[in-house]
């Protein structure tokens, strides 16, 4: 299987693609693995070279003691990159893997060529929603806040519709340890880049689902404001939307990296 030795930690990581096409990188959200990111892999396969990876404490990425940082996130990310000898990527991440590009777009611009913000903002939550959500996965483990996490995740008509992408979406939940999930529960809790999001340079597509509780669009929008030359598309999807409207997402990402 393929690892990335970094300093303190074993990042799992996939690549595919045309060997001399330009890199797509794929960040994952809370509570997910690189898996989360299948319904766009045979397009995004065609044109680009994609790799994605587990974060920090997911899927088969080592999960080190927390609290983690949006920034150390970030930083996981360069250390990929330089191991692989990849210099510049389109950046695409959701809700977590969002605030990751952020990051990244704001400290190593000349590392991002092309950045695709998918439901997320500069801030998520309040600090009283994730200590809650630390305690309880803390105290009870996944299964206490699994159910909760998938009525944000996707509308109820999808969930009726659509029980086989549920269930996956469940197991990657259900898989993820208790010490990763509640470490990155921090590093969302911790970051706030609204006073920072307008210094962002890169050519930017903000994409927000139409009925996300989580990060609604008018998180979008506050973005859009303020990226100059970003481009904004709502899709009609709750929080995952890669997942719920998988055809307009690959669709709206495919024709902004194009251009």
């Amino acid at each position: 299987m393929p690892f990335l030795e970094l300093n303190d930690i074993r990042i799992y990581y996939e690549i595919s693609g045309p060997e001399n096409a330009p890199v797509l990188l794929l960040s994952n959200s809370l509570g997910t693995n690189l898996s989360m990111w299948d319904p766009q892999m045979d397009s995004f396969s065609e044109d680009f070279r994609v790799l994605r990876y587990d974060s920090r404490g997911h899927g088969r990425s080592t999960a080190t003691t927390g609290p983690y940082k949006i920034d150390q996130l970030a930083e996981d990310v360069l250390g990929v990159l330089d191991k692989l000898s990849i210099q510049q990527v389109h950046f695409c991440g959701l809700s977590m893997g969002g605030m990751i590009g952020m990051s990244l777009s704001l400290r190593v611009p000349q590392r991002i060529r092309k950045l695709v913000l998918c439901s997320t903002a500069p801030k998520i939550g309040s600090p009283e929603i994730w200590n809650t959500r630390i305690e309880t996965v803390q105290k009870s483990g996944m299964g206490a806040v699994v159910d909760g996490v998938l009525e944000r995740w996707f509308t109820p008509q999808f969930r009726a519709n659509c029980p086989a992408a549920i269930e996956h979406t469940r197991a990657m939940l259900l898989d993820t340890g208790v010490v990763g999930y509640a470490a990155t529960c921090a590093a969302i809790r911790d970051y706030d880049a609204r006073e920072a999001i307008g210094k962002v340079k890169t050519p930017t597509l903000i994409l927000s689902g139409a009925h996300d509780p989580v990060t609604p669009p008018k998180d979008g929008h506050f973005m859009a404001e303020r990226i100059r030359g970003s481009q904004y598309k709502e899709l009609p999807a709750a929080h995952l939307s890669n997942i719920e409207a998988a055809e307009a997402f690959t669709m709206e990402l495919s024709s902004f990296l194009r251009a």
